[in-house]
Order: structure tokens, then C-alpha cells, then sequence
């Protein structure tokens, strides 16, 4: 897809793609599944959960949308920037891929305990994230391999500007090995 930039008074711009979903399509109102929900299929937990609720899903055009509600408590909002606290990229993508293993788990799509970060393409940051914004996030499955990889595409919407974009790919973690390594590391003896 081949990027239009537009001229307005003197300024560039760089025009938005296409919307996964229009955000007519979803009703930001009608919470389908709550913290609690997306934590029977996420591991992740306290300051690493990223996202607030799920709000919509289609099976049949492999679409998912949620959102984040980013507040002034935030981990990050000391260091990242103080005194212009924005949301570090880095989470934007966090709270995709925590969307995109949601979606593939409940679904069973990889027929995996545990789904991981297996890459990212094409990301673009194009708006600022700050405390106070909701960042609605929508994934698109483009392709799945069972036992082997998903690919999705995704969209992080702040009011309707898109603010994130790209190609994310989720892969099974070896969930055997990495709990011998956690007891490992918490001081836990394995058994012989």
C-alpha cells in the first residue's frame, strides 16, 4: 500500500490506511468480556496487563477489538517522559499482541498453552498515546499455522485516529521449559 502525503497550510501529513473495522461496526459500551475474562486465557498480570476489556469479535472474518484505558497510574507515566508523559510504543504493540493471544486462545487456534511474541512488521507510530486516552485496539487474523505461528494484522485507535499499525506473529512458547526456568530463578529446587 503506498503511503499519500497530504499538504495542508504549509504542514504533511501522511494519510491513514484503511480501518480493520470501522469503529461504527463495535459499541465501545458493550463489554463482552472484563479484566477477569481476558485473564482465563492471558498470563499476564498487575502492571504488565494491557488490556481493559474486549468489545467485540467476529469469528468469521477473524476480527477482535478491545481497548486499554490509559491512566494517570500508569508504570510507566515517572520516567516515560516526565512532565509530557506519553505511552511508550513498545506497550501499544504489548497490548496488541496480549489482544491477538486473547483471541487466538479462546479460539484454540495454535492448540497451544501459551502463546508468545514470534515478530512484528511494518509497525508505524503515527499519534501520541496519553494518560487519559482509551486505546482501542483491533486485530485482523490474516493467516494460522496450528502449532506453529498466527499472523495478524492491527490497528490502535485513539477517538478515531489510527495511532498504531502493523503485522504482529504469535508462536507457542514451550510452556515445560519455561517453568523449570521460573523455578529456577525464584529459588525453587527442581525435583530429581
Amino acid at each position: 500500500m503506498t503511503a499519500v502525503v497530504l499538504v495542508a497550510r504549509g504542514t504533511t501529513a501522511v494519510a491513514p490506511r484503511d480501518y480493520i473495522i470501522h469503529p461504527s461496526e463495535y459499541d465501545l459500551d458493550r463489554v463482552i468480556a472484563d479484566i477477569h475474562e481476558i485473564r482465563r486465557w492471558n498470563m499476564q498480570r498487575f502492571e504488565m496487563e494491557q488490556l481493559t476489556a474486549i468489545v467485540h469479535e467476529d469469528q468469521s472474518r477473524g476480527l477482535c477489538v478491545g481497548y486499554k484505558d490509559v491512566t494517570r497510574d500508569e508504570f510507566w507515566i515517572r520516567g516515560h517522559f516526565p512532565e509530557m508523559p506519553l505511552m511508550p510504543g513498545v506497550l501499544m504493540c504489548e497490548a496488541a499482541a496480549q489482544l491477538s493471544s486473547y483471541y487466538t486462545q479462546k479460539h484454540n487456534l495454535l492448540d497451544a498453552k501459551l502463546v508468545g511474541f514470534g515478530g512484528m512488521e511494518e509497525v508505524r507510530f503515527r499519534e501520541p498515546v496519553t494518560p487519559g486516552d482509551r486505546l482501542v485496539i483491533a486485530v485482523e487474523r490474516i493467516r494460522v499455522r496450528p502449532k506453529a505461528m498466527i499472523v495478524c494484522r492491527f490497528q490502535g485507535l485513539v477517538r478515531e485516529s489510527i495511532v498504531v499499525d502493523g503485522i504482529i506473529k504469535g508462536v507457542p512458547l514451550p510452556t515445560d521449559v519455561l517453568q523449570t526456568a521460573g523455578k529456577h530463578a525464584s529459588g525453587a529446587v527442581a525435583a530429581p
